[in-house]
């Protein structure tokens, strides 16, 4: 019985790859949706050639159709780092409120299974560290990041609603810090800017002092940890999906240009309004219900990741 799977977001960095892996069973049927504000159509030209693949552009603000039966439905779609989502702040905002419900009402029509991708910014700058799903975080509703965080916040609200009030099959995915191949290289996140200034010899820019921390997931585990949640048999509430192992970000600098052999000189700036001193995911409950966990090294990670940099930079 063909299994038919719709992926918003599907062009972008972990939509790419999560369709890649979805094809890996030989039942799915794999429905990208995207309009390509950050994501990239070259990521999916592989896909293409798949009779069980199909690519709509499609912006998620407006409704969706499908005459045929879906069966599960991953919302990735929206601008994830910084610089994208704050670019156009009211789209950010609207992408998450109203491309959720859209896609809500769908999996209410469909009797499909609906799994949102949320994100470790609904904790804001937490106040509290490993960082729980019951934590309510410390968030500012008027600050320059609001758009994303809490149009993530008001996402997660409306999936439980849809639960609550119509019994939709939801799952909500807390993703902390992904990095990997495909990653836009002006992406505006940390180790996409700290690899590619490393690669051309530039300074490499910290904001702060360099000692605030994060937790890096690499792609695939990430990607397996969405897929063991869209495939677990209920609801559980929000689950982290991360990486336990925390750095900060003078020894993320020094090791990508050690990794490099780079020339690079790291250099400080002012730290950005509400920028997060620490990330880091408690991710005993994904154990628990998923039987999850990150199994790549972040020194294997980071090698791959520079490898794909260095292969675009050579062709670029």
């Amino acid at each position: 019985m063909t299994n038919n799977i719709i992926v918003t977001g599907g062009t972008g960095f972990i939509g790419n790859k999560l369709c890649e892996e979805l094809l890996k069973t030989m039942t799915n049927y794999v429905i990208c949706l995207d309009n390509n504000s950050t994501g990239n159509e070259t990521n999916i030209e592989a896909l293409k050639t798949n009779p069980r693949f199909k690519f709509i552009h499609h912006n998620v603000k407006d409704p969706f159709i499908f005459n045929e039966p879906i069966h599960e439905i991953y919302h990735l779609a929206c601008p994830a780092s910084p610089p994208q989502y704050q670019r156009n702040s009211i789209d950010t905002l609207e992408t998450n409120v109203f491309g959720t419900v859209n896609f809500l009402e769908l999996a209410k029509q469909h009797n499909a299974k609906f799994l949102l991708t949320s994100t470790s910014e609904i904790y804001g700058d937490p106040k509290v560290s490993p960082q729980t799903e019951s934590y309510w975080g410390n968030v500012n509703t008027l600050g320059p990041r609001s758009c994303y965080d809490e149009g993530k916040r008001c996402a997660e609200t409306f999936t439980y609603e849809y639960h609550n009030n119509y019994k939709v099959d939801i799952r909500i995915a807390r993703i902390f810090n992904t990095y990997g191949p495909k990653m836009n290289k002006d992406d505006g996140r940390v180790i996409s800017n700290f690899i590619n200034q490393a690669i051309r010899n530039e300074d490499i820019t910290i904001y702060g002092s360099g000692l605030q921390t994060r937790c890096f997931c690499y792609l695939d585990d990430t990607v397996r940890g969405l897929i063991a949640l869209m495939n677990s048999d209920k609801y559980y509430g929000a689950i982290n999906i991360g990486t336990t192992f925390h750095h900060d970000m003078l020894n993320v600098a020094e090791k990508i240009i050690k990794l490099t052999n780079s020339n690079s000189k790291i250099i400080h700036k002012e730290c950005p309004v509400d920028d997060p001193t620490n990330r880091l995911p408690d991710i005993s409950k994904a154990k628990r219900v998923l039987d999850w966990e990150p199994t790549i090294s972040f020194d294997y990670g980071l090698q791959k990741t520079i490898e794909y940099y260095e292969s675009i930079s050579n062709i670029s």
